[in-house]
């Protein structure tokens, strides 16, 4: 398995940047973790678009979901240029129906529920879903294949069932959108203190900062969040990569 950051900023992309969006490899399979502003761009720099098997959205705002419009051009004109491509499937939750609705194009690309419920099977793998903290509905997710496991927060205030869900992972991806002392929790977001703790609490091997904030030292969330998490940490740039053998 292999993640590989795409876009990584809070709200807009940074020029010639992303928001969220992160591309998952294993077994021939390409899926890409949330669809932000900026992503289908810069996804071409690792693989081509016709190549992507699924796509899975945490949530619906512009960040996280904005480029959905644009990959269904792609396919479109891809079709009616060169012919079929490998079938696409969008999976999003649906407490939000016409967000929902609008993630297929009849005939181009196929849409479909995600269930957080059970375990849910994405070509080689496992997904597990979880309701975060976030003024709209919005799900994080463990994400576990025959190599390893990560767990991504998306969107969400501090809450402790998100190191339950994400418990001895390899891999802590969390949002951190904000400095140590900030509290976010009206806005539905973390400060890298709380990143940390989460890590922690979860007992991951690694953890990955993410949706960064537009302003100050991206330097510093890391050592804030090294204060409460004993192993690596990570901060998010594009193309940052970890591999499961």
């Amino acid at each position: 398995m292999k993640l590989t950051v795409v876009g990584y900023w809070h709200g807009f992309p940074e020029s010639k940047e992303a928001t969220s969006g992160y591309l998952l490899e294993a077994d021939g399979f390409r899926l890409l973790l949330d669809c932000g502003s900026g992503v289908i761009s810069n996804l071409q720099r690792y693989t081509e678009l016709n190549q992507l098997d699924a796509v899975v959205l945490s949530h619906y705002h512009h960040d996280h979901a904005a480029d959905v419009k644009v990959l269904h051009y792609h396919r479109i004109l891809r079709h009616y240029g060169e012919g079929q491509e490998r079938p696409l499937t969008i999976y999003g939750h649906n407490e939000d129906r016409e967000s929902f609705a609008a993630l297929g194009y009849e005939g181009f690309v196929d849409h479909f529920p995600i269930d957080d419920t059970k375990p849910f099977t994405i070509g080689p793998f496992t997904f597990t879903f979880v309701k975060t903290d976030h003024p709209v509905p919005c799900y994080g997710m463990k994400v576990e294949h025959e190599t390893g496991s990560f767990f991504y927060t998306a969107d969400s205030s501090y809450i402790e069932k998100l190191a339950e869900a994400g418990q001895d992972v390899d891999l802590f991806i969390c949002e951190c959108s904000l400095y140590a002392g900030t509290d976010g929790s009206h806005i539905g977001h973390m400060n890298s203190t709380e990143a940390g703790k989460l890590a922690e609490k979860a007992n991951a091997n690694e953890l990955l900062l993410t949706h960064l904030p537009h302003t100050g030292d991206h330097g510093q969330l890391r050592t804030e969040a090294a204060e409460e998490f004993t192993g690596p940490v990570h901060v998010a740039r594009r193309g940052w990569t970890r591999k499961w053998n």
